[in-house]
This record gives C-alpha cells, sequence and structure tokens, in this order.
C-alpha cells in the first residue's frame, strides 16, 4: 500500500474530431510524466472533443485508442484516466477508463448524458459505478454531468479515497463546476480531482479549464491557470483522508437510499 499518490492532472486543448492528433499529443506528454507520477488524468472524450457524431468517430475497445492506452501505462508505468467515444455493436457509449501499469483496463460508461447537447441522442447511458483499487487507493470515476448528480457520487461507507472527474465543461458555467468539485470534496469526505480542457471547440463552445485537486475538507489543494494548457502535478496522502474520516465521522450519520 502507498500511501502518497502522485496525480498528475492534464488541462489541455483537443483537436476537434481528430483522433490521430489527439493521441500523438498525449503520447508526448505521458512521455515526459514518466517516472514522475503514478497517475495522469486527461479530460473527457480526449481524442475527439464533445462531438455528438459517434456513429462515425466510436471504436470498439478493441481500437487504437484502448491499444496506445495499455501501451503507455505498460510502457511508462502509470495509470491513465479519462473518457472516449466506444463502440459495442451499434450502441455507442461515453466511456470512462482507467487503465493500470500492467495494462489493465477499467471502464465506466457515462451515467446522466447532458440533455442540454443531446447527447442521449448518440450514446446510451451507463448503469454502473466503479471503484478501482490501486496502489491501495479506491478511486472513483465520474464524466463531466455526473458530477452534478450528489446521490449518484455518494461515498457509500467510504468505498472511494479518491473521485476524478473528467470533463468537456464549458466557461459559462464554470462557477457551477469549481463549487460542485468542493461540494463533492467536502459531503463524501473524499480527495476530487477534476479535469477540464481549455481552447475552443468546434460548437463555439469555450473552455476555461479550472482543472483542481481538492481536499478532504474542501481546500482547493492545487489549481490550474484558467486558459493555459497545463499539466497540474499534485501528490496526494491517503493517511489524511483515513484521519479526518476516524475524526470527524460523518459518514457513519449519512441516510440510507437506494438507486434506480
Amino acid at each position: 500500500m502507498d500511501e502518497l499518490l502522485r496525480v498528475a492532472l492534464v488541462q489541455t486543448d483537443i483537436v476537434w474530431e481528430d483522433k490521430v492528433q489527439n493521441r500523438a499529443r498525449c503520447a508526448a506528454m505521458l512521455e515526459r510524466l514518466a517516472g514522475r507520477c503514478d497517475l495522469v488524468v486527461l479530460p473527457e472524450m480526449f481524442t475527439t472533443g464533445f462531438s455528438m457524431r459517434a456513429e462515425e468517430l466510436a471504436e470498439p475497445v478493441s481500437g487504437p485508442t484502448v491499444e496506445a492506452l495499455i501501451s503507455w501505462a505498460r510502457q511508462y508505468n502509470l495509470a491513465v484516466a479519462g473518457s472516449f467515444m466506444a463502440r459495442e455493436g451499434e450502441v455507442c457509449y461515453n466511456r470512462g477508463f482507467l487503465v493500470t501499469p500492467d495494462g489493465t483496463p477499467h471502464y465506466y460508461d457515462k451515467r446522466h448524458l447532458f440533455r442540454m447537447g443531446e447527447e442521449g441522442r448518440h450514446f446510451a447511458a451507463g448503469d454502473h459505478k466503479l471503484v478501482v483499487n490501486y496502489r491501495g487507493w479506491n478511486i472513483a470515476l465520474q464524466v463531466c454531468y455526473d458530477l452534478r448528480f450528489p446521490v449518484w457520487c455518494r461515498n457509500v461507507n467510504n468505498e472511494y479515497d479518491l473521485m476524478l472527474v473528467v470533463a468537456n465543461w464549458p466557461q459559462s458555467r464554470a462557477y457551477a463546476w469549481r463549487s460542485l468539485l468542493v461540494a463533492r470534496a467536502i459531503e463524501n469526505a473524499a480527495y476530487v480531482c477534476g479535469v477540464n480542457r481549455t481552447g475552443n471547440d468546434a460548437t463555439a463552445m469555450v473552455y476555461r479549464g479550472d482543472t483542481m485537486a481538492v481536499g478532504v475538507k474542501g481546500e482547493i489543494l492545487a489549481e490550474a491557470e484558467p486558459f493555459a494548457e497545463q499539466v497540474l502535478e499534485v501528490e496526494l496522502d491517503l493517511s489524511k483522508v483515513r484521519r479526518f474520516r476516524e475524526k470527524f465521522p460523518v459518514w457513519k450519520d449519512a441516510d440510507d437510499f437506494e438507486l434506480r
């Protein structure tokens, strides 16, 4: 078990619908990060941007994107998380991933599809959560719009220590993004790392970034410069989570509920 986890949060622009170029850019970043971190987190739909052309752009898990992720994880001895457009038969998903250094991929299909962007017309919603044990840490993964739904994000019986949120979250709603990341950390007594893209896309959306790491008390541990391409490196300490939960065990008074 490792008490410390070195995390690199990649706030980057995304070349619109150009999977080859985006994979090449990520490969170069990961090469520079090798040996410096244990986990690299990429934005939502890191190979395409938030495009709704799923029918043309989605690929199976046997395709070049997952193949590249597995290769990077093994070669650079680190875990990689983010999301991409996935296809299973005729059904497409906004699929989160966490690939561990041994090349094992773990998947999470975005539960809450962004109604205002008609995401549900092109993608199917997932129906299960994902918590991966990596280096002694239990890590949950959420994708963008999921952040707005606290019941779905609820840390039942401290099932996770760190929640990752990968996003394409526009500048116009930056206050909500920042506020909800802090709220999810406080209410779940867990670290929260939110990774958002920057730049503009072909739909005229502007992305500020606001990538950040939040501590168990809601304190901002590190944050990226707005509108800048930046890799934010932060070291998280699992012992701090344990001590806080023992000293201030709010989780023992949580309400029981059932998801439907």
